[in-house]
């Protein structure tokens, strides 16, 4: 039996945003926006990075009153990824600013991913946090 690989996906078919675990200390950052803006590269993440993102994003998604928040995925000058959220309709809105080379302010891709509903956000990080299984 095969394990899926830890991953997270937010967004629908228009705008979408995936970070998915290629390898040990492997990760591609891929994201799409209506077919005309896309990214699409490989970032040297551990899972513990990977899991206190998720832990961070979980945090908030758990407060009683939802509020904006910002979390990148690393706070080291290596950050491929920081997602913006803005709550929305009982979800968030996110703006998400890619790095691939870093904390790189020329080389970037910025998009939008409309709203997501609060608690299948909440089980999409629980599932991240579960499938890494540190």
């Amino acid at each position: 039996m095969t394990m899926e690989m830890p991953r997270i996906r937010l967004g629908c078919d228009a705008s979408w945003l995936e970070l998915v675990q290629t390898g040990e200390d492997r990760w591609r950052v891929a994201a799409d926006w209506c077919s005309m803006l896309s990214a699409d590269f490989t970032a040297h993440l551990t899972g513990e990075e990977v899991a206190d993102f998720a832990e961070r994003m979980l945090s908030h998604l758990r407060a009683p009153v939802a509020s904006r928040f910002s979390v990148a995925v690393t706070p080291g000058r290596n950050n491929p990824l920081t997602l913006s959220a803005e709550p929305v309709q009982g979800g968030f809105a996110f703006y998400a600013f890619l790095t691939p080379n870093g904390d790189d302010l020329t080389c970037h891709l910025q998009t939008e991913i409309g709203p997501i509903d609060a608690d299948e956000l909440r089980d999409m990080c629980e599932a991240l946090l579960a499938s890494l299984a540190l």
